[in-house]
C-alpha cells in the first residue's frame, strides 16, 4: 500500500504562423514581434486572470498580452485529464510547469503556459463565498455576471463514480451538512462542485476565454519573458510607460503605452511572478532592492509580504473494491475551518517506460499524489530531495498493483492564518524567487488540520464508505501507511491522539497549489488594484489576495480578470464621456 498518488501582431507580420491546435489568429511567438510596439493596455502574464482580463479589454482597446510560456493547445498532456501528473512531473526548461521548492522544503509548481494555473490544477471549480465577496468590496451582481461569463466556457458538472459518491455520503452521514447537491456556490455543508474537465476528460482553461476577444483588438505573444517595467515621471510621481521583454531567442523587444492618461500596464503574473517583477522593476523594500544594485522607484516594504499556501494533508485509504479514476469532485465545507476532498483511481498504477534505455525498468504515475510531481510526504519537508523522490519512484515500482487500489481523502486548511514572504534570488526573471510560507506557524492552522484529519477518520469509518475501506484496518495504521510507504522513515506514534496528529500534519504537509499573496490589497495595491504610489500600473491576480477564496481559487481568479476588465472599461467610458462634454 502506498502513499503517492497522494500574438503576435496581426497585420504587422502576416508571415507569422498561428499556434497549432486553436484558431487564434492573434496569437504568435514573441520572436515574430517588431522591436517596438504601442498599445492601450499591456497585460503581463497570460494566466488565469490575464486571459479573461485581456479578452475583456480588447473589446474597445488595443491590448498586448505577454505570456512567458507556450500554448496549451500544443501540448496534449495539458488538455487530457489522464496525463494530469505528467505535466507536473516534467521539470524540463520547456515544461508548462516550473517546479520550485519553498524554504519550508515543500515541493511546489508554478505555471509557464498560456492559461496559467488552470492548465496544471486538479480542475475543481467553485466560487468564493458571499462573505468573501463582501469583505473585499466587490459588487455582488457584477461578480455573479463575471462568474457566469467564465462558466459558460470552462465549467462543467461532473458525474460521480461510486468512490466519489461514497465520500459524499460519508461526509453527510458524519455531520458535514446540509446536502447542497451540485452547485458552484460556496456554502457550508457537502456539495458536488464544478470541474474544468468536460465529460470526455478534456481540460478547459483560462486560455479558452480568449475566444471572447476581439481579434483586431489583441495580440498574444508566447514565450515573451518580461524583464522589467519602464517608468517615466509626472512631477515626482512615477508613471508606468512600457515593458522590456525577451523572446525565445533572447532578442530584446519593448512595448510602450500609447499616449493617454487612461492607458495602463497590468501585472497578472501570479503570486510569485507579480511581486518578483515589481521588485525587478524597482518597486519593493528599498534595502533589498539596493542589495542587488537595483534603482529604487518606490520603496514599498509590503511587496513580497503576506505569502501563504493552504496546507494540505491526505490519508491513503486502501480499498477492497475497485475504484474509479477521479480528481476533486466533492467537497465538505466544514464549520471548523477545513475542507474535505478526495481523489481516487486504479489508473494511478499506470506504468511508463523508464529513461534508462533498457526498456525493462518501469515507473508508476499516481496522479495528484505522485512522487514524480513532488508530493512526497513519506519524509518531512526538509528531506524531500531529488534523491528521495528517485528512491520513492523506484520503491513504488516494486509494489503489486493490487496493493495500490484505493484513494486519498484530503483536508485543506481555510485561509490560512500563517504567512511568509518572497524575496529575489537573483536578477533573472526566469528563475524562481525565494519564498517561504511558514506552514502551521499559526496555531489555528494546526488546529484546523487536526480537526480535518479527525473528520477524514469519521468518513472512513462511516457506513456509507464501508464498501471502500477494510473493516479491520485501524485508523492509526492508515496514518502509518500514508506516512511510511515506501520506506519506514516516519511513524505516527500515539495513534490518533491530538499530539500525534499535529506531528502528522507537520511532517506530511503538501501543497494543493493554492498559494497567494505578495501584492496584497492595502499593502501594495488599493481596492481597485492600482499599485500604491505609481500611476498607470495595476496588479490583478491571486497575488493580491489576503486569503484564498472558497475551497479552490481558480474560478475566482478567472472571475476577477473579467470583473476588473469590465470595471476598468466602464470607468474609462464615463471619464472619456465627461471629458468630451467639457
Amino acid at each position: 500500500m502506498a502513499f503517492f498518488i497522494a500574438t503576435m501582431l496581426l497585420g504587422l507580420l502576416s508571415v507569422s504562423q498561428p499556434a497549432r491546435g486553436v484558431n487564434y489568429t492573434f496569437m504568435r511567438e514573441a520572436m515574430h514581434a517588431p522591436p517596438v510596439t504601442y498599445y492601450d493596455y499591456i497585460v503581463i502574464g497570460g494566466g488565469t486572470a490575464g486571459c479573461p482580463l485581456a479578452a475583456t479589454l480588447s473589446r474597445r482597446y488595443r491590448v498586448l498580452l505577454l505570456e512567458r510560456g507556450g500554448s496549451p493547445y500544443d501540448d496534449d498532456r495539458v488538455l487530457n485529464m489522464a496525463h494530469f501528473s505528467d505535466v507536473l512531473s516534467d521539470t524540463s526548461a520547456s515544461s508548462p510547469s516550473q517546479r520550485f521548492v519553498s524554504e519550508d522544503g515543500v515541493i511546489n509548481s508554478r505555471p509557464r503556459v498560456l492559461g496559467g494555473g488552470s492548465c496544471l490544477n486538479a480542475g475543481f471549480f467553485t466560487r468564493a463565498g458571499v462573505g468573501y465577496t463582501r469583505a473585499v468590496g466587490w459588487d455582488a451582481s457584477e461578480v455573479l455576471s463575471a462568474y457566469r461569463w467564465v462558466e459558460d466556457v470552462v465549467a462543467f458538472q461532473p458525474e460521480l463514480g461510486p468512490w466519489q459518491a461514497a465520500v459524499r455520503r460519508g461526509l453527510l452521514e458524519t455531520g458535514v451538512v446540509p446536502d447542497n447537491g451540485f452547485t458552484y456556490d460556496h456554502i457550508p455543508g457537502t456539495k458536488v462542485g464544478g470541474s474544468i474537465f468536460d465529460p470526455d476528460g478534456r481540460r478547459h482553461t483560462a486560455a479558452d476565454l480568449l475566444q471572447y476577444a476581439r481579434p483586431e483588438g489583441i495580440d498574444v505573444l508566447l514565450r515573451a519573458r518580461v524583464a522589467r517595467i519602464l517608468f517615466s515621471y509626472k512631477g515626482t510621481k512615477p508613471v508606468a510607460r512600457g515593458v522590456v521583454y525577451r523572446d525565445s531567442l533572447g532578442i530584446v523587444h519593448v512595448a510602450y503605452l500609447n499616449q493617454g492618461d487612461a492607458n495602463e500596464i497590468i501585472l497578472s503574473a501570479g503570486a510569485l511572478g507579480s511581486p518578483q517583477l515589481l521588485m525587478l522593476s524597482g518597486v519593493g523594500p528599498s534595502d533589498h532592492l539596493r542589495s542587488f544594485g537595483l534603482d529604487v522607484v518606490v520603496d514599498n516594504p509590503g511587496v513580497g509580504q503576506g505569502m501563504s499556501d493552504n496546507p494540505m494533508n491526505a490519508i491513503y485509504v486502501p480499498s477492497p473494491s475497485p475504484v474509479e479514476v477521479s480528481l476533486i469532485q466533492v467537497v465538505g465545507i466544514t464549520r471548523f475551518g477545513s475542507y474535505i476532498e478526495g481523489a481516487s483511481g486504479s489508473d494511478w498504477t499506470t506504468r511508463t517506460a523508464s529513461s534508462s534505455g533498457d526498456g525493462a525498468r518501469q515507473a508508476r504515475v499516481f496522479g495528484m499524489f505522485s512522487p514524480q510531481t513532488g508530493q512526497l510526504p513519506t519524509v518531512p519537508p526538509k528531506q524531500r530531495t531529488p534523491e528521495a523522490i528517485a528512491r520513492a519512484v523506484e520503491a513504488m515500482s516494486q509494489v503489486p498493483d493490487a496493493a495500490l487500489r484505493g484513494g486519498f481523502i484530503l483536508e485543506k486548511v481555510l485561509g490560512p492564518q500563517s504567512t511568509g514572504s518572497l524575496a529575489l534570488r537573483n536578477l533573472d526573471p526566469d528563475d524562481n524567487p525565494i519564498v517561504q510560507f511558514n506552514y502551521f506557524a499559526h496555531p489555528d492552522d494546526l488546529r484546523r488540520c487536526v480537526a480535518g484529519i479527525e473528520a477524514i477518520e469519521r468518513v472512513i469509518r462511516s457506513r456509507s464508505f464501508s464498501r471502500f475501506a477494510y473493516p479491520n484496518f485501524a485508523f492509526p495504521a492508515m496514518l502509518n501507511v500514508t506516512a511510511e510507504f515506501p520506506a519506514n522513515l516516519m511513524r505516527v506514534r500515539g495513534g490518533s491522539d491530538p499530539a500525534a496528529l499535529e506531528r502528522f500534519c507537520r511532517d506530511t504537509v503538501m501543497t494543493i497549489w493554492h498559494y497567494h499573496g505578495g501584492c496584497q490589497v492595502g499593502r501594495v495595491v488599493d481596492r481597485d488594484y492600482r499599485v500604491l504610489g505609481i500611476d498607470a500600473l495595476r496588479v490583478i491576480d491571486g497575488s493580491t489576495f489576503n486569503a484564498s477564496p472558497g475551497t479552490n481559487p481558480q474560478a475566482t481568479v478567472m472571475m476577477l480578470g473579467r470583473y476588473m476588465g469590465v470595471k476598468i472599461e466602464k470607468e474609462r467610458t464615463l471619464i472619456e464621456g465627461g471629458a468630451r462634454k467639457l
